[in-house]
């Protein structure tokens, strides 16, 4: 596993490099593992520098979030796999092997996820990623134990390696060839969301991403953005509309963005009946600049749209929301 490069993007994340690196360098080995600092203002590179030099250390010029960090990390590193793994995972013996052996068995996957359990209740799935994930008929994520903010008990059900839609930014295994190829992530997105539209051009170039249970990883989530804070929904709403408009054929987002955008107004008001609102005019917010970036987005579309076309891929032709909400399906078996 020399051929690997695991890559942890950093910003302030000093605390959670203390507490999960030690244990990272143990079970990565023979990989190369390098830390990509993000401007932090903390001290994590000095920290960095005396405590770990065994680790490689990439310094970026300004805070380019994920999407523009890892993009700006990755093109300095030369490796056949990149394994991007957030500062704020615990990893345990053997994690890697499993989702190395899957891609070197089989070339037309081009990028693998671990099974991500929660780290403060290491029974239960983590929101990020689950067991991997999936879209509904209008584009929400979802993944197998994780439909909205319910998550479930990891009791085996989904122990099987499948393939999935897209794999979680808070670690995954990819080919770096295909990443390049793919066009990196979109780095307007800046945060959240930009790996599910990596993969969906990924898969629009006609190659598969999977699950594999066998590698476990424990995520702390939250650990740079918490889901408390208003600016983590408005990225999320700003860049799941973003997405949509970028990879959608034009027969489908003509009504599917519409419609969308109408649920996210109603997800507005639910948050200020549930006295949040500064998450209310986070979608709001989103709304907005979703607008303003159209101009933007539209050349980016019709660079996908040749690879795109009108090809299906593996979405649900489920409404979540339906399912969810009104039918009170609360685990992905259920759907």
């Amino acid at each position: 596993m020399e051929d690997i490069a695991v890559v942890i993007l950093n910003y302030n994340g000093r605390n959670y490099l203390e507490q999960f690196l030690p244990t990272l360098l143990s079970y990565s080995k023979p990989s190369r593992v390098i830390v990509a600092d993000n401007k932090s203002t903390d001290d994590s590179v000095p920290y960095l520098q005396k405590v770990f030099p065994e680790v490689e250390l990439i310094l970026l010029d300004e805070n380019y979030g994920y999407a523009g960090g890892y993009n700006e990390a990755l093109k300095q590193i030369e490796s056949k796999y990149f394994l991007l793994i957030n500062s704020d995972i615990e990893v345990t013996p053997n994690w890697i092997k499993p989702m190395y052996d899957l891609l070197e068995a089989n070339p037309n996957i081009a990028s693998v996820q671990p099974k991500i359990l929660a780290y403060h209740n290491k029974d239960t799935f983590e929101h990020a990623g689950a067991a991997g994930g999936f879209l509904d008929w209008l584009g929400y994520p979802f993944c197998r134990g994780r439909v909205f903010e319910e998550v479930e008990k990891d009791e085996g059900q989904y122990d099987d390696p499948v393939q999935i839609f897209w794999a979680t930014g808070a670690c995954f295994l990819i080919r770096s060839k295909i990443f390049f190829e793919a066009g990196q992530f979109d780095s307007d997105f800046f945060a959240h969301m930009e790996e599910i539209d990596l993969c969906w051009r990924i898969n629009a170039l006609g190659h598969e991403i999977h699950y594999e249970p066998k590698s476990i990883v424990y995520h702390v989530g939250g650990g740079t953005l918490a889901a408390s804070n208003p600016w983590k929904t408005e990225l999320n709403f700003r860049n799941g509309l973003i997405m949509l408009y970028k990879n959608l054929p034009f027969n489908q987002w003509i009504y599917k963005i519409p419609f969308r955008i109408t649920l996210d107004l109603v997800a507005a008001l639910k948050f200020l009946a549930d006295k949040k609102p500064g998450h209310a005019k986070a979608v709001l917010k989103a709304f907005f600049q979703f607008i303003g970036t159209i101009g933007t987005t539209d050349k980016k579309r019709r660079n996908n749209q040749p690879k795109i076309g009108n090809k299906q891929f593996r979405h649900s032709d489920k409404l979540l929301i339906w399912q969810h909400f009104l039918k009170g399906k609360k685990k992905y078996s259920e759907l």
